[in-house]
């Protein structure tokens, strides 16, 4: 499974379930989103098992993607997840961010906070062969998709060349592989470093989903404002026009928070607060199935109207008076609207039943018709949208 198909299922409702392995990590990366440490929260492994088991041939995501935190800190769970998926029909992804290849021997010095300055480009990033505990490897190689979390603070703390040889060797034993990279912006040099430097590395074989850095986790005491809508899943154009319908993507795919609680949404304020706003919480993997959660998922008519329309024109139409002291952003907009029930009310009449499930897959529809370059030039770093679908990785 290759990024470009795995991005462009992502606006489609209930199609991956994005499934918190962890809550922990070793590293301290200054920009983390979720700020794991090793004392985080992790869901239980045994019903983290149950639910994936809950999947079946005729009711299950197209993907799973585990994540974290950092997943592979339970290898053998997530082996057995995805062999699990497997087995109703589910392929898998995980990202990762490679701690265990070593640290950077070209990092030294530099702070592990958002004031310090930030690596030079690596003069020489050749792959180096890298031993992978036994175990990590079966994990590494049990899914369908491998990718490696790759910026500047990462690379603080783990050696780019290593994680350039890690793929190497995850790509020679057949795994389709990818990079998600991070940069403070369009003209961050970094990126053009590190994107030129994948591909004289790798040709067109392994693709990338560039992202800009986001005030949120650890970064959100130093980042820029200018960077990002504070605390949005992926970066979306500042100050929507509430005129124009402009729906959300992120909104599709059910996530398992480290805490067990299912929620529609992957802001990392939704992920991680609780508790989480009410139209956004789909149930917890103690007592809910995958059946009753993706169900959940795409037949509320509030989730259906943020996918169509989005939370800002949603507001701005049917939010009443209050709607003037709503947050002016398009993310706190939409955990904002269980205070509106106006736009509740509203919501629930026009996206209900037939009509509304017809609104939600035409919308779905189009954007996935419009393919990942697209989805990743509206949320993500746009000047690198187009890496996200290198012909090379076609297979």
């Amino acid at each position: 499974m290759e990024l470009a198909e795995l991005m462009t299922l992502r606006p489609e409702p209930g199609a991956g379930l994005l499934l918190t392995v962890t809550g922990r990590c070793p590293l301290h990366c200054a920009h983390c989103s979720t700020a794991a440490t090793m004392a985080a929260d992790e869901p239980d492994a045994d019903r983290l098992r149950a639910f994936v088991s809950t999947f079946t041939p005729a009711e299950h995501p197209a993907v799973l993607m585990m994540t974290g935190g950092e997943p592979l800190l339970r290898p053998e769970l997530v082996t057995d997840l995805a062999a699990t998926a497997r087995a109703a029909g589910t392929r898998t992804a995980l990202l990762t961010g490679a701690f265990f290849v070593g640290r950077a021997d070209h990092g030294a010095g530099h702070l592990a906070s958002g004031a310090g300055p930030l690596p030079a480009p690596v003069p020489d990033s050749a792959p180096v062969p890298v031993p992978v505990p036994e175990r990590i490897w079966r994990a590494a190689t049990s899914v369908d998709h491998f990718s490696v979390s790759l910026d500047a603070f990462h690379e603080r703390e783990v050696d780019r060349r290593s994680v350039f040889g890690l793929i190497r060797r995850v790509l020679d034993a057949g795994v389709a592989t990818s990079f998600h990279l991070v940069g403070t912006g369009p003209d961050d040099p970094y990126l053009a470093d590190v994107t030129a430097d994948i591909r004289r590395t790798f040709g067109d074989r392994v693709p990338m989903l560039v992202n800009s850095l986001r005030r949120v986790g650890r970064a959100a005491s130093w980042a820029a404002a200018n960077t990002a809508l504070p605390g949005a899943a992926l970066p979306i154009a500042a100050a929507p026009d509430p005129e124009r319908a402009l729906p959300c993507s992120m909104a599709a795919w059910p996530v398992v928070a480290a805490d067990g609680t299912v929620v529609a949404c992957c802001n990392q304020r939704v992920v991680d607060r609780r508790p989480a706003p009410r139209h956004l919480t789909l149930g917890h993997i103690a007592t809910d199935d995958w059946q009753s959660v993706a169900v959940g998922a795409r037949t509320s008519p509030v989730l259906r109207m943020i996918r169509t329309v989005g939370p800002a024109h949603l507001l701005h139409r049917y939010g009443g008076a209050e709607q003037a002291t709503a947050p002016p952003d398009y993310c706190a907009g939409c955990r904002a609207l269980g205070d509106h029930p106006e736009a509740l009310a509203a919501a629930s009449a026009a996206a209900s039943g037939p009509v509304g499930a017809l609104l939600d897959r035409y919308a779905a529809r189009g954007q996935v018709e419009a393919g990942a370059a697209t989805l990743v030039r509206r949320h993500g770093c746009a000047p690198y949208a187009d890496l996200v679908d290198l012909p090379g990785a076609r297979r």
